[in-house]
């Protein structure tokens, strides 16, 4: 049963249909083969998949983040950054890192991350007077930089984790910012070790009084993070109501501070935000009903029985888990990769002793690199499109990058001490 439920699967996404089809075809196929099950199962199934209560906070981080997008907060973010860090030999690549992983925490979004961060910076980096970079560098550094954005919370795929698995979302999100912080500190230290070695130009050095302005100007947007992640760890709010009061504090900022939120921009927002809710909830009602076929197959526990009988050492299996997500993550969007391999996995690694926050951080890594590794990454196209550069090259751009990312994997993965030091301090 579970053979031809992946078999159709796979037939169907290698016919490039949309994923939540992909997951209700083979879904179907294989129950009408199988079994007698009614249409009304179906949807029971379907809307059970986005029936959760973790999954509550999703739409409104999703709105917050485009309200912010919309209304100006990214802009001061990257402004801040660039005056701090924007007076040694390298600042300017480390600059974009910087802005990328304020930008993600934002967005949640890597290709919009790629878009709005390589929009602004690429034309910089590549400028002999300011930057001096080779466009290969700076394509790999935009590409690779904005992967980090779906590992700064509040991310949307650690909220798909944690509503497929019943794992803490605020320890994720705590997981998540450690994590984000040793992968995009790895890349500022590559950006600064090219800096060196290719003596590119010295970023201008900026007065007092514009740092203090361009602080001033970026302290309301500066407070999101600090916000959801400190408010959910200090037990102020839960992630929920956190997600529902960052639309709120967005609102505030964008209108009556930063006045750059008018009403067409605000119906835009929401628009999109719209868009997005409906295709994340369409995935995950699809994914709800191929997670159940898969389950009355007895698939995973067979899976679970075998792997924990035949791999006996976590480190093992985690090198497995690790290539087989790397892989997953440059055919598929992260969320549908979680929903459809989380499950199989999960029971096997928790039974080795790898704890269920730490996998999350994992296998979340492994599709945030995923996102720009050839191929088929999402980024790689999105850069294209940024860079005006050919597939090629931005292809051998992010080799250097997919090697740093692969340390920073195994760091996160082999000494999780690193990445969860907040969630120690969470708990």
């Amino acid at each position: 049963m579970a053979m031809v439920l992946f078999a159709t699967l796979f037939i169907f996404l290698f016919l490039s249909a949309p994923i939540y089809v992909a997951l209700t075809a083979s879904s179907l196929i294989t129950m009408f083969i199988f079994g007698d099950y009614s249409l009304s199962a179906v949807m029971q199934r379907i809307f059970g998949g986005m029936d959760k209560f973790a999954l509550m906070s999703l739409p409104f981080y999703v709105l917050a983040a485009d309200i912010m997008t919309v209304g100006g907060m990214s802009k001061k973010i990257v402004d801040f950054v660039n005056v701090a860090m924007g007076s040694f030999r390298g600042s300017l690549a480390i600059v974009t890192q910087g802005a990328s992983m304020f930008f993600g925490a934002l967005s949640g979004s890597s290709p919009a991350t790629v878009v709005a961060i390589g929009s602004m910076m690429y034309p910089r980096l590549t400028n002999e007077a300011e930057g001096g970079y080779s466009k290969r560098f700076a394509a790999g550094l935009i590409t690779s930089s904005g992967a980090v954005a779906i590992l700064i919370p509040p991310s949307i795929t650690f909220i798909i984790y944690g509503a497929t698995t019943g794992v803490s979302i605020a320890a994720l999100f705590a997981g998540g910012l450690g994590a984000g912080l040793v992968f995009g500190g790895l890349i500022m230290l590559y950006s600064y070790y090219y800096a060196l070695n290719h003596h590119v130009v010295v970023g201008q050095k900026v007065t007092s009084a514009e740092l203090i302005k361009v602080t001033k100007d970026a302290s309301w947007s500066l407070g999101v993070p600090v916000i959801i992640v400190g408010g959910i760890s200090a037990g102020i709010f839960t992630p929920t109501e956190a997600a529902g009061f960052s639309v709120v504090y967005a609102l505030f900022v964008c209108v009556f501070i930063y006045k750059e939120l008018p009403l067409s921009k605000l119906l835009m927002a929401m628009k999109t935000s719209a868009v997005t809710i409906g295709q994340l909830m369409m995935l995950l009602g699809t994914a709800g009903l191929f997670g159940w076929v898969l389950t009355v197959s007895f698939f995973p526990q067979i899976l679970a029985e075998l792997l924990t009988t035949t791999i006996t050492s976590k480190y093992t299996m985690l090198f497995i888990v690790n290539i087989m997500f790397l892989i997953a993550g440059m055919f598929v969007d992260g969320g549908a990769a979680i929903m459809i391999l989380a499950p199989l996995i999960f029971l096997p690694m928790v039974k080795l002793g790898v704890d269920p926050v730490h996998l999350g951080v994992v296998l979340v890594t492994n599709l945030s690199i995923g996102m720009f590794t050839p191929p088929f990454g999402l980024n790689l196209f999105v850069a294209r499109s940024v860079t005006g550069l050919s597939l090629g090259e931005i292809y051998r751009s992010v080799l250097p990058f997919i090697v740093i990312s692969i340390i920073a994997l195994i760091i996160i993965t082999y000494i999780p001490a690193v990445s969860m030091i907040f969630v120690s301090l969470l708990s």
